[in-house]
């Protein structure tokens, strides 16, 4: 594929010497201002008909790619002030002087371009699913399962060619970046004070009495004590009572940082404190305000994470919650999750440390470590049935493309 770039002092010229050398059928890519003059960038058409074949040649009565140069060139007096100006500001509302059929112009070539740059995606992944079959369909796969194109893209330029055992390559790369806490960093056997932080509904209520269990049956229930931030939902403090009852272990309720600092005082002698708090969005003010709190008194944070989430849920919890006092995050509710990638995926990028899995609501028994291979496994296990979500092979070409312009994750691969 033949790509060429032109520099020239102004549009005109530059569109004079693509006429000169690629013909007057040339396919504009992109322009755009440079310190040395304009830059045009364009391909001979010819090169666009073998590069696409028919599928192109039926797209060009759409995007008006085969628009002869000639008369570009003769527009091209008439805009290429308005041009330059949109060049360096690409957004901006049209300057003054420039007309509504100059700024029409101008649009429909910056569509014309998006277009094409799509269209030669979707073609680049339509060749790579007809090269190697095999590692579209497992990349196909990683959509299914929730992990992002990010990832899937990354995985692809570095996967070996040729390699039989793709699933098995890809597995051994997402183990090896995805962070586990060891037996060490057992936060039972280390004690210490703890707050489980994290939206409505991801189970720190339930997954605070787990961890209190674990620690009443190896220190007993005088050396752990259960506080809850958590005023705001009907109930919620003697839901947390219950647990406490059962298990033989005192329950204190806070508010705000003074009295937090009060009451951790008064429970210096404990092996672990652990702090239930107050369920609320992502985007909620109070975030930050607990955020402060926790900070104030100097107390290291779990994410608690929903695994039934999509990845841009997680991913936004993450944003909001995270800090450098969140030592790691428990993921919770995988018997109820169908696939998941999207919580592998944002914990790989996010290099937060998994201290433990949590598939079920009794107590202590649905509390785990993390175990790397069966969340793998899990991951990767096909679906029985497909669903309305489910990405099928011809709209996998499609899938990737559409994504090709976000900007890569810094996945440490």
């Amino acid at each position: 594929m033949k790509i060429r770039k032109f520099i020239a002092t102004t549009a005109r010229e530059a569109l004079r010497e693509i006429r000169s050398e690629l013909g007057e059928d040339a396919v504009i890519l992109s322009n755009r201002k440079t310190e040395q003059g304009v830059e045009i960038v364009a391909m001979a058409n010819d090169e666009m008909v073998r590069l696409s074949g028919d599928e192109m040649v039926r797209l060009s009565g759409t995007i008006k790619h085969g628009q002869k140069l000639k008369a570009k060139e003769q527009q091209a007096a008439n805009v290429e002030k308005a041009a330059v100006v949109a060049l360096a500001a690409p957004k901006a509302a049209p300057v003054s002087g420039v007309t509504t059929a100059e700024a029409s112009i101008l649009g429909e070539i910056k569509s014309m371009h998006s277009m094409l740059q799509k269209q030669i995606e979707t073609l680049s992944w339509n060749n790579v699913q007809q090269r190697d079959p095999q590692r579209a369909g497992l990349l196909r796969r990683m959509l299914n399962s929730g992990f992002s194109t990010l990832l899937a893209r990354q995985l692809m330029n570095k996967m070996p060619e040729g390699n039989e055992k793709g699933e098995a390559w890809i597995k051994q790369v997402l183990k090896r970046n995805l962070r586990v806490a060891g037996e060490e960093d057992d936060i039972v056997v280390k004690g210490g004070v703890y707050a489980l932080i994290g939206p409505t509904g991801v189970g720190k209520t339930t997954t605070t009495a787990k961890l209190a269990a674990r620690a009443v049956v190896r220190y007993g229930a005088d050396k752990v004590a259960l506080l809850t931030t958590d005023s705001y939902r009907i109930g919620a403090y003697e839901q947390l009572k219950i647990y406490g009852k059962i298990l033989g272990v005192a329950v204190h309720a806070v508010k705000g940082a003074d009295d937090l600092r009060l009451t951790l005082s008064a429970l210096r002698h404990k092996h672990l404190v652990l702090i239930d708090t107050v369920g609320m969005g992502q985007r909620d003010e109070r975030v930050s305000e607990q955020s402060d709190m926790f900070d104030a008194t100097g107390v290291q944070r779990f994410l608690v994470l929903n695994s039934t989430s999509s990845g841009d849920t997680l991913e936004d919890v993450v944003r909001m919650y995270y800090s450098n006092k969140v030592i790691g995050c428990i993921a919770t509710k995988l018997d109820e999750a169908v696939n998941l990638g999207a919580l592998l995926d944002v914990v790989m990028r996010h290099r937060m440390v998994m201290y433990f899995m949590a598939n079920g609501q009794r107590v202590p028994e649905d509390l785990h470590p993390v175990n790397i291979d069966v969340l793998l496994h899990r991951a990767f296990k096909a679906v029985e049935e497909k669903t309305p979500f489910t990405l099928e092979e011809l709209e996998f070409p499609m899938m990737m493309a559409a994504e090709s312009s976000l900007s890569e994750a810094s996945y440490a691969l």
